[in-house]
């Protein structure tokens, strides 16, 4: 009988990832470093295993929705908006930053105006995954950490989501003013429709059915998903729709049930997604550019750190909670990626760029996974003293 190519990827990646994630905890390094790794070793690259990454980076993308919507079930509306009017001037000062370190780099490599801008725009963001994938849940209960780097990273996607749209529209020779206008009309638009639908019909649905388990976990799979699906259709990032649907739940009686139902469906499509992205790159390209990205990733992770927690301390945090948010946000984001592979289908970029952000990327989650799965608290922490979940 012929073997499903889908079961048989899906098989190989999970029995590998439990393979490398015992190495990883012998050896004490983190379990991320661990699935893209097993990425690369399994990918077109290497020994050819999993032949279609881009198959399982789509299916993981339910993990970041996942992850994103967990997120707002932890965080009261506003919470959330006080720090996000808090954190506004330290990620645009800290976005300027990073874009001019990442334009200077790219420029002194020999990479033209408009490649050079595109890599510092890649520059500017931070992973929204490992940011919060890294970070326990106790956190965002009893401490400001998590609030602050969720306002951070919510408005950096607000920004990225506006760069791809800049891409998109410079692909034709013109920036689509209107799709901008849009973007901005967007926003408020789907939050009071979140806020009605929650008030009206979802908190109702929820008192008389509350006791039948089942009804409550299918019910917010639905909920997450359309809400998800929404914000995509009017041109927001599915993401955003996700954190939009967790936040308006979050003053529900029963958000911590939902919490906790969802954590093992999200865990399963992060391990994909972290898998895809190892799967996704060709070591065949590394000679091209392997200077510029560790000149790039070097000076960005060297340079986040500080000026986060500089910029931090100016808004009244302490200088534990600065020190620690600016290593959590140390490194480029998923968003690199994808404004990466949108860019050179576009046309807007060449090869030589493209593989220069992608290379980079990763080079920077590695590397600030492991710097901080060592340094700080989290799920995934190999030592018991660091372990939260």
């Amino acid at each position: 009988m012929q073997q499903d190519p889908l079961v048989f990827t899906i098989f190989i990646v999970f029995t590998g990832a439990a393979l490398f994630a015992t190495l990883a905890l012998f050896a004490r390094q983190s379990l991320l470093v661990a699935y893209i790794l097993l990425g690369v070793l399994l990918g077109p690259s290497v020994l050819g295993f999993v032949t279609d990454p881009d198959l399982i980076r789509s299916i993981s993308e339910f993990g970041i929705v996942f992850l994103l919507f967990l997120l707002g079930l932890n965080l009261q509306p506003q919470e959330l908006l006080r720090m996000v009017s808090k954190t506004t001037q330290v990620t645009l000062l800290s976005s300027l930053a990073f874009f001019a370190i990442g334009f200077s780099i790219s420029l002194a490599f020999g990479f033209g105006v408009t490649e050079s801008a595109l890599v510092g725009g890649a520059a500017t963001f931070s992973s929204t995954i490992i940011g919060l994938k890294l970070l326990p849940t106790t956190m965002l209960h009893h401490q400001r950490t998590g609030e602050v780097i969720i306002s951070i990273l919510l408005l950096q996607d607000l920004v990225a989501i506006v760069l791809l749209l800049v891409v998109q529209g410079s692909s034709q020779g013109d920036v689509q003013v209107l799709d901008l206008l849009k973007l901005l009309i967007a926003l408020p638009a789907l939050i009071g429709f979140a806020w009605m639908v929650e008030r009206f019909v979802l908190i109702r649905l929820i008192r008389r059915f509350d006791k039948i388990h089942e009804y409550i976990f299918l019910m917010t799979i639905g909920w997450c998903m359309g809400m998800a699906e929404l914000a995509a259709y009017i041109g927001l990032s599915a993401e955003i729709g996700a954190f939009i649907a967790g936040v308006v739940l979050a003053s529900s009686p029963i958000a911590m049930f939902i919490a906790e139902s969802l954590k093992p469906l999200r865990d399963f499509f992060l391990v994909l997604f972290f898998f895809s992205l190892g799967a996704g790159f060709d070591l065949g390209i590394i000679d091209q550019v392997i200077v510029p990205a560790l000149v790039l990733s070097v000076a960005l992770m060297l340079a986040k750190p500080p000026l986060f927690r500089v910029l931090l301390l100016r808004t009244g945090e302490s200088d534990k909670r600065s020190h620690e948010v600016g290593f959590r946000l140390g490194q480029m984001s998923e968003f690199s990626l994808l404004l990466a592979v949108l860019a050179l289908d576009q046309a807007v970029i060449g090869e030589r760029a493209a593989y220069l952000i992608q290379l980079a990327t990763l080079l920077t989650f590695l590397v600030s996974s492991y710097v901080v799965v060592l340094r700080f608290p989290t799920p995934i922490a190999v030592s018991d003293a660091l372990r939260r979940d």
